[in-house]
């Protein structure tokens, strides 16, 4: 499905945001099977986070029309017993949703885990014991799923969290991730100065109250705090959701071409 999604949100930019039902089939029907056919995936794509919505014969990305300030994003970080996802196991997912520059829900786990290395629990203070009883890593997961819902994914350092979440919807059955996903350490670079942009340094640089670092429901709050310091700054020519996905991936060089254009 990763391909349908970039190939779709490829598509939506140069439409303005709509695709007709022949634009839209000729996209999917590439990716299609005999059990999944154009409408099939459409639901898939609904059910994977995926913001697009159809009204008639036509179809809208809805973060090209969602203006930023009101977007829902949920910004997730995991703690894991190792770096890589083929490997290694989420131990505990933290996140919260905002909608309208407010958190207004969040979902918070360990995860069952049998295998959990001493240099883990020196890092993060997560406990053998804590981890015994929790939801296992599929419960965990479609928890998670149930709560990002077409929330653009927000993380520090997106990449890792996305990527690591993503390996582990797939190994579970669980589809992939079809969220938009901002990084704010991306979003960081291009709005503010700082020495370092890794959130422990933030933390300190923006003095950033926090209860743990390396926890995730803290490093969410932490990283919710960047998001907020980054959205005082946003260019007053990024309007929409989609403008800001652009902007926060976009070169110093772009930017400044962008500000004169406008």
């Amino acid at each position: 499905m990763q391909k349908v999604f970039e190939e779709l949100s490829t598509a939506f930019r140069k439409h303005s945001g709509v695709l007709n039902k022949v634009q839209y089939e000729h996209i999917v029907s590439r990716h299609s099977t005999l059990l999944e056919d154009a409408s099939t995936i459409f639901i898939l794509l609904q059910a994977s986070g995926y913001p697009i919505s159809q009204d008639s014969e036509l179809y809208r990305l809805e973060t090209f029309f969602t203006p930023h300030k009101e977007q829902s994003y949920c910004v997730v970080d995991i703690e894991t017993n190792g770096s890589k996802p083929g490997t290694s196991q989420v131990i505990e997912i933290g996140a919260v949703m905002i909608q309208n520059g407010k958190i207004i829900d969040h979902y918070e786990t360990f995860v069952e885990c049998a295998f959990l290395p001493e240099y883990i629990t020196k890092i993060t203070g997560i406990e053998p014991s804590d981890l015994i009883n929790a939801p296992s890593r599929k419960e965990a997961l479609i928890g998670l799923r149930h709560f990002m819902k077409n929330a653009i994914f927000v993380a520090h350092n997106a990449n890792f969290d996305y990527g690591f979440l993503n390996a582990s919807f797939e190994r579970f059955g669980l589809g992939n991730i079809g969220n938009p996903t901002l990084c704010t350490i991306d979003l960081a670079r291009r709005t503010f100065e700082s020495e370092r942009y890794g959130l422990a340094y933030l933390i300190d640089f923006l003095e950033i109250k926090t209860a743990t670092h390396h926890r995730a429901y803290s490093d969410a709050l932490c990283a919710t705090k960047v998001m907020e310091k980054s959205f005082k700054n946003i260019p007053e020519y990024v309007l929409t959701a989609d403008e800001l996905l652009q902007f926060s991936k976009s070169s110093k060089k772009e930017r400044r071409i962008k500000k004169e254009e406008n």
